[in-house]
């Protein structure tokens, strides 16, 4: 069966460089594709999916902002399971500060040079292997800056309210981009950070490959 993956914001499949599945199932990764002006997240996930061979059993993962575009395209197709890696199903488990950056349209003022310098000096700090560290660090400065601010805007105006069947949510105790506290994950990895999928694959694939075997 094959697996798609869908990387998160300022990354690409790069991320996933840790990730192994199970034999028996094969990696597809869905690469972003150019944004279209004013374009909400449903609509660009609807274009994405047009790369899915619908016409045999799969399973969407999906990391952060992918997690969301995973669950926009299980409302459009129906794979035997979505999986969403430190994600958010439905836009009510945004943090409050979410809610108070679009309120302020913060997207519209923040540049978004500030946001990439940001990600690189937490990155120096971060657990990461050094390895892994200089992957994100180049994920970073390689990244869109007309796509970063695009899916900034996207996400803080996403409204989606209907939550993939089946789902499994796994998602770090630690996570300081999407707090678990204001999500409901089906699986806590302890202490896991936005980026376990890098810094705890090893937790990560076993629970991954549980899940697709139950399928």
């Amino acid at each position: 069966m094959k697996v798609y993956f869908i990387s998160g914001l300022a990354a690409d499949r790069r991320v996933f460089k840790n990730i192994r599945l199970p034999e028996g199932y094969e990696t597809v990764y869905l690469d972003w594709i150019a944004q279209l002006p004013e374009e909400s997240l449903e609509s660009y996930a609807s274009r994405l999916a047009k790369k899915i061979d619908t016409s045999e059993k799969f399973a969407l993962v999906g990391l952060s902002m992918g997690g969301m575009i995973a669950a926009e395209i299980a409302k459009l197709y129906k794979p035997e399971i979505t999986i969403l890696l430190s994600s958010v199903p439905v836009y009510s488990h945004f943090p409050r500060r979410f809610r108070l950056a679009r309120k302020l349209k913060l997207h519209e003022m923040i540049p978004v040079s500030m946001f990439k310098s940001a990600s690189v000096i937490k990155r120096l700090f971060a657990p990461e292997s050094r390895e892994d560290k200089q992957v994100l660090l180049q994920l970073v400065r390689e990244s869109d800056p007309a796509f970063i601010k695009w899916a900034l805007g996207a996400i803080l105006h996403w409204k989606n309210e209907t939550v993939p069947e089946p789902m499994a949510h796994i998602h770090g105790s630690k996570d300081e981009i999407l707090p678990v506290k204001y999500t409901c994950p089906t699986h806590i990895i302890t202490k896991g950070t936005h980026l376990m999928v890098m810094n705890r694959a090893d937790e990560v694939n076993q629970l991954l490959k549980d899940l697709l075997k139950s399928v």
